[in-house]
């Protein structure tokens, strides 16, 4: 009886240290698959670099209201004010219909555009359960131009005025100081001026921002043109990105006119090595118009 006491004593205490063992290999498999996922933020301040897209989406149910401001040439002299007595603007809305799509329209004073957009962030640059070591989003714009064609015996059709831009953006956020973009981009025109020009252009975009404080940056954009229409220059801008709450002043200056992907990669008249610069600047300002699901429930 003694030795069946004692039987059953040692099968109870085995039992219990391997269920002790299991519960133990158990914790340790939960604490493998509790993986965080760390998702990079700011690798911009704002949707756009200075005139073109950067890689940043405004949030789900926000709107953001534009002004892009350009001046006229600093060469023309004391006469214009340096540039100051002229001006070229466009006004858009932008509006994130979830975190990753957002769309905007805008109308251009430079030869009366209209222009509309939608941006998709397809892969957000990530660690930890995920490392993707960069962001890639596309952006696809159409442009109207409104500006009345001199009177010839070709009556254009409303879609010639057209022209459509498809760009691929790529970027990465090397640390909290210094951000890279590079925009491959393809401009398509609807119709062009004679059969020797043709309606695709290709070129390549680069950007990158420079943190100088916690608020202020500074940005550069280019774009190379594999594809040259006659009689104008690469665009290049150089800018200072100032955050003050909702705000974000970036104050640049510019070889370009136009603030449309067709006017500003394609078609940009001033030369930097001439001097043809302009001073500029674009306001943003944000408006939530539909809380995120985790502040809805909140009371103040």
């Amino acid at each position: 009886m003694n030795k069946l006491y004692a039987s059953l004593l040692f099968l109870c205490i085995l039992g219990m240290q391997l269920n002790a063992t299991a519960q133990t290999i158990d914790l340790f498999a939960e604490t493998t698959k509790t993986v965080t996922k760390d998702i990079t933020t700011g690798i911009f301040k704002t949707t756009r670099i200075v005139n073109g897209q950067s890689i940043e989406n405004v949030g789900a149910g926000v709107l953001d209201f534009r002004i892009l401001h350009r001046f006229g040439t600093i060469n023309s002299g004391a006469y214009n004010f340096y540039g100051l007595d002229q001006a070229t603007m466009r006004i858009g809305l932008d509006y994130g219909i979830t975190k990753n799509l957002m769309i905007g329209i805008g109308r251009s004073t430079y030869e009366k555009q209209f222009d509309g957009f939608v941006k998709y962030k397809m892969l957000s640059q990530q660690t930890g359960e995920r490392n993707i070591p960069l962001s890639i989003s596309y952006a696809g714009t159409a442009i109207y131009k409104s500006l009345k064609d001199a009177t010839t015996t070709y009556e254009p059709y409303i879609s010639d005025k057209f022209s459509f831009a498809h760009q691929i953006l790529f970027a990465r956020k090397f640390n909290d100081q210094f951000s890279l973009q590079l925009t491959p981009t393809l401009l398509h025109y609807n119709i062009v001026e004679n059969v020797n020009i043709p309606n695709d252009f290709y070129s390549l975009g680069i950007g990158f921002r420079q943190r100088i404080s916690k608020r202020v940056n500074i940005t550069t954009e280019y774009f190379y043109r594999i594809d040259k229409l006659a009689g104008y220059y690469d665009p290049l801008s150089v800018g200072v990105d100032i955050e003050t709450g909702g705000h974000v002043f970036q104050l640049h200056v510019s070889n370009s006119t136009g603030m449309t992907e067709r006017t500003f990669i394609n078609e940009t008249a001033g030369s930097w090595g001439k001097g043809d610069l302009r001073f500029g600047f674009n306001i943003s300002r944000v408006f939530t118009l539909k809380k995120p699901k985790e502040l809805r429930n909140l009371k103040f």
